[in-house]
């Protein structure tokens, strides 16, 4: 099958092995994969991955131990838990001590024909729900969790967000797709643009000395520096969701969180289903996101399209 590989440099590969089906394991054919900017990472050098990265996927099932998930359109929860741990059992098994993750590590990714994923990744996506739509339900997902690490938020309560890329304009649209208040902080004034088109509020990261210090702030700018921004933003007692991956060392003066009391939370992945739910609710539209798609043969040129400065949501066509 095709696949692209990062060994290096970017690279379709047309003859990588098919995905070895384990029991109870799926086999899916991907119909489009999303450019996340963690494959973007990993391209550079993060985790010292090698192999087929993507992990935004949504696509077909092939193969199956229970036959009603074969020719289901699906999306799924990228981590692949052992399954029987307390961590698994207990909870999502995103943090399961021998999982796999989709496309980041010990698991090929979503640029490639087909995947493997265990069934109990699996989550159907309804009819109503197009593929460009439901191949955002992974980062959606992680955008919805911040919620889970800021239960006590009140629609009253502003939340911002930092950076005004793909996940921040994602992140912004879900908390403000669910009726929370929120204020984008970004360096882009076409960029802003955007996200005012969708109801929030934007400010130029030279404008935040006119913003209160906030309970919640979200720094999804994908930068060393967004940290520290977030701290200046953050109420004494406030959290600091970090959604930010940056391969290499990150030095910061951490006191003001001991001063202030800032309570800061490392975010990662989320609830598949409530993501989809919010899809078919069609409470977040995150189409306006999509900047350009590629065709699977030419995935590495996508990867580059993706890591230009600047650019939006790159999909890719398998």
């Amino acid at each position: 099958m095709r696949a692209l590989v990062l060994d290096g440099a970017p690279r379709l590969d047309r003859a990588f092995p098919d995905p070895e089906r384990k029991p109870g394991e799926a086999i899916v054919d991907v119909l489009v994969a999303g450019v996340c900017d963690t494959d973007l990472q990993l391209a550079r050098g993060y985790m010292g991955f090698r192999g087929v990265p993507g992990h935004e996927f949504v696509g077909r099932v092939r193969e199956s131990d229970d036959p009603r998930w074969i020719g289901k359109r699906v999306v799924a929860d990228i981590n692949a838990g052992c399954g029987a741990c307390d961590e698994c059992r207990e909870r999502a098994g995103h943090h399961c001590g021998a999982r796999t993750v989709l496309g980041i590590l010990a698991r090929s990714g979503a640029f490639a024909d087909r995947l493997s994923i265990p069934e109990r990744c699996l989550v159907e996506v309804p009819d109503d729900v197009s593929d460009d739509r439901a191949v955002f339900a992974e980062p959606l997902a992680a955008a919805l969790h911040v919620l889970d690490d800021a239960s006590w938020l009140e629609a009253s309560d502003r939340a911002v967000v930092l950076g005004d890329g793909k996940l921040g304009q994602l992140i912004a649209r879900a908390l403000a797709g669910v009726g929370h208040r929120v204020v984008m902080v970004g360096r882009h004034e076409r960029k802003l643009a955007m996200i005012r088109s969708a109801g929030v509020e934007a400010l130029l990261e030279g404008q935040t000395g006119l913003l209160p210090r906030s309970r919640l702030v979200v720094d999804a700018t994908g930068s060393a520096s967004g940290l520290a921004l977030a701290m200046k933003l953050t109420a004494p007692r406030g959290t600091i969701v970090l959604k930010t991956t940056v391969a290499g060392a990150l030095e910061i003066d951490l006191s003001p969180l001991v001063i202030d009391e800032i309570r800061l939370v490392g975010s990662r992945c989320g609830d598949m289903h409530r993501a989809v739910d919010v899809l078919t609710r069609r409470q977040v539209d995150p189409l306006p996101l999509v900047e350009a798609r590629y065709p699977l043969d030419e995935a590495a040129d996508a990867i580059a399209h993706a890591g230009r400065k600047g650019s939006m949501k790159v999909l890719v066509d398998v």
